[in-house]
């Protein structure tokens, strides 16, 4: 990608206040029309959202989405439906053991509630503070006790595919653990065994940046700066690795661009967590130098591999191995292409990544890092292109909006218009959520403020 050094916050302020409208006329849309006896909102078939049943992971996006509008807005009909929908829905995901979603169904919900409650924008009561204050600490606990030991040490959080799979997903699902250990809460197991949700949470982020994450450094045939894994596989009899895998992706030697979208984003915002913590918390898992050279390495690999195979306004292709991809030359030199005949974009990966590289070059500015502006101003060149056509979505009978988003391409299950050889033109529920979340991020540097995950507890 070529990063735009000349784009500013200010710059983007009369897009953001668009940006905010059109969010809002989609949400109603969604929630005026939507069937959830159908199941939850998922991606967007034709323009209108519909649901692919797995495993319930978006609903968190879809009243998280009506609480961000709120915070943006101040507009109290989004407050009431994403209030009431948390209330009313999530309360099986709070209690689900089978999933690795709860930082993306709970935090989006009852942490951002809980974090709005904080900060003046939502009446104080007991109850209701007392209400999302148990769901998150349940959560934690019940998100951490997914746990397989690797060995030599440290274990990691295994995704609903079983105790022998590590996703990189979940290194943003991961603030789970660490909202409900900053209320006190820890995971308890039979005969009372207590177990740090901190330490699990640790543990989980060192196995992802050491197994989900390369390197370039002789790993594999395949080994590169930033290379991106979405599964890793695990021998549970004896807590071996294996090998790297893919579920959505192409394969396990090719880069996801979600799946690394997520690792950017995911540590990012654990570098920006741990440095909130006392130095004598982290003693116990290798003290906080140790722990932040570990994130950022994972960090600003998977930023550098970002910036170096995105098209040139920022937006990635699904896969950075996708096998028609070599039909589109050299990609990297010129704007994405979301209506080619041979490989989809994938704009929800722009919308999480964009957020990962604003955060790591926040966090890098602390530091004094020469790199600091570089990260932040790669995010900011995609956040640009995000939020203008063909991206933004202005049509108000589409329900979504940011489009050319991919959920899964190797299953097929992605809307493919009539005389399309491949999928564009559609929304899913995390994209739209996501790049709620970066709009309201950039929104708030641009007022001198700033917001954490963990600012609901804090």
């Amino acid at each position: 990608m070529h990063i735009e050094e000349g784009v500013h916050l200010g710059d983007l302020k009369e897009r953001m206040d668009r940006f905010w409208q059109l969010s809002g006329q989609k949400i109603e849309s969604i929630n005026n029309t939507y069937d959830h006896a159908q199941g939850t909102p998922v991606y967007t078939a034709a323009g209108k959202y519909t649901t692919r049943g797995w495993t319930e992971w978006t609903q968190g996006f879809e009243y998280g989405s009506a609480i961000l509008q709120f915070d943006a807005t101040g507009d109290d009909e989004f407050l009431e439906i994403g209030r009431r929908g948390t209330v009313e829905k999530m309360a099986s995901h709070v209690s689900h053991f089978g999933v690795h979603d709860h930082g993306f169904n709970n935090v989006s919900t009852y942490g951002n509630l809980l974090r709005l409650m904080r900060e003046g924008k939502v009446p104080e009561q007991d109850w209701e503070r007392n209400f999302y204050e148990m769901a998150l600490k349940i959560s934690g606990s019940v998100q951490a006790r997914r746990w397989s030991p690797i060995n030599g040490g440290g274990g990691y959080l295994y995704s609903f595919n079983g105790p022998h799979s590590l996703f990189v997903d979940t290194i943003r699902t991961v603030r789970a653990l660490c909202v409900s250990r900053e209320m006190g809460h820890s995971l308890m197991g039979d005969n009372d065994l207590n177990t740090s949700l901190l330490e699990r949470a640790i543990e989980h982020g060192k196995a992802t940046a050491k197994y989900a994450i390369y390197y370039g450094e002789g790993r594999d045939s395949y080994d590169e700066w930033g290379r991106t894994a979405h599964e890793s596989i695990f021998n549970v009899n004896d807590g071996n690795y294996r090998c790297p895998n893919a579920q959505q992706g192409f394969s396990g030697f090719t880069t996801w661009t979600r799946g690394l979208a997520w690792a950017m984003l995911g540590f990012a915002e654990q570098l920006q967590y741990l440095r909130t913590l006392d130095a004598a918390d982290l003693d116990a898992y290798g003290g906080f130098a140790a722990i932040e050279a570990i994130y950022l390495k994972a960090a600003r690999a998977t930023c550098d591999f970002y910036i170096a195979n995105s098209a040139s306004d920022g937006i990635p292709y699904w896969d950075t191995g996708a096998p028609q991809l070599h039909r589109l030359g050299d990609y990297t030199e010129r704007p994405a292409d979301p209506f080619n005949e041979f490989e989809p974009v994938d704009s929800s990966a722009a919308a999480i990544g964009c957020q990962g590289l604003l955060r790591l070059g926040r966090y890098l500015r602390n530091g004094f890092s020469r790199d600091a502006d570089r990260y932040f101003q790669a995010g900011l060149t995609v956040l640009h292109t995000l939020l203008d056509e063909p991206y933004m979505s202005t049509d108000p009978d589409h329900q979504g909006l940011i489009l050319h988003s991919i959920y899964h391409r190797p299953n097929g299950w992605d809307y493919v218009h009539g005389g399309a050889k491949i999928p564009y033109g559609e929304s899913s529920m995390w994209g739209d959520y996501h790049v709620r979340e970066a709009v309201l991020y950039a929104g708030r540097l641009l007022d001198g403020k700033d917001y954490h995950f963990y600012d609901c507890v804090r």
